[in-house]
């Protein structure tokens, strides 16, 4: 998002996961949660202006959407999604892929979910003066909401897909997707829980 709202195209086309399965895959190491969370928000490849802590998160949130980009499960996801979501099936996908994590929270992490989403919560504000202003500017919103609890329910990535709908040119066809991961929430649940040692195995390269 940016100052007024606005989402950019661009970054809504990313075929990449959303912000609970970046924040997932980051590990303990708060700067580097912080700088694989604001990730989308960094552009070029000059990453001098950062500590190395959160420079090693960006790097990383970038390896996570190029993995996600080229993979056959995710294609497949995508594919599945088309003939409701069309050229936004890549960002649908995201959102599913959030909300398969969020329901099967307690057979992939440790750490109950809530206590994860609270301890998000208090670390991400501390670190706001080095955010890309979209992402600061976003921040308060995501908590306020609770955009990474809402994923478990359809409700919540139905709202999210509104949102998105609302806040894009021709975004229109994302309204209403979450019934497509309703039909078949199997499918995306058996894709999603092969993806994911795929790409925790590709990120220990």
């Amino acid at each position: 998002m940016n100052g007024r709202g606005r989402v950019r195209a661009g970054y809504l086309q990313r075929p990449a996961m959303n912000f609970l399965g970046h924040l997932y895959l980051s590990g303990n190491e708060p700067e580097v949660i912080v700088g694989n969370f604001m990730g989308d928000g960094v552009k070029g490849r000059d990453l001098q202006r950062f500590t190395p802590g959160i420079r090693e998160g960006i790097r990383l949130h970038r390896r996570i959407d190029s993995f996600t980009d080229r993979h056959p499960l995710a294609l497949q996801g995508r594919e599945r999604l088309r003939p409701h979501a069309g050229r936004w099936s890549g960002v649908v996908l995201d959102i599913f892929f959030d909300h398969v994590l969020a329901v099967e929270w307690a057979d992939l992490h440790d750490e109950p979910l809530d206590a994860f989403v609270e301890r998000m919560y208090g670390l991400l504000p501390l670190y706001q003066q080095h955010m890309p202003p979209r992402i600061r500017h976003m921040l308060p919103y995501m908590i306020a909401g609770d955009w990474l609890r809402s994923y478990a329910t359809l409700e919540g990535i139905g709202r999210a897909l509104d949102g998105l709908s609302r806040r894009v040119t021709a975004g229109a066809p994302m309204r209403g997707a979450e019934r497509v991961v309703e039909r078949h929430y199997e499918a995306y649940k058996s894709e999603f829980l092969e993806f994911l040692p795929d790409l925790q195995e590709a990120l220990k390269a």
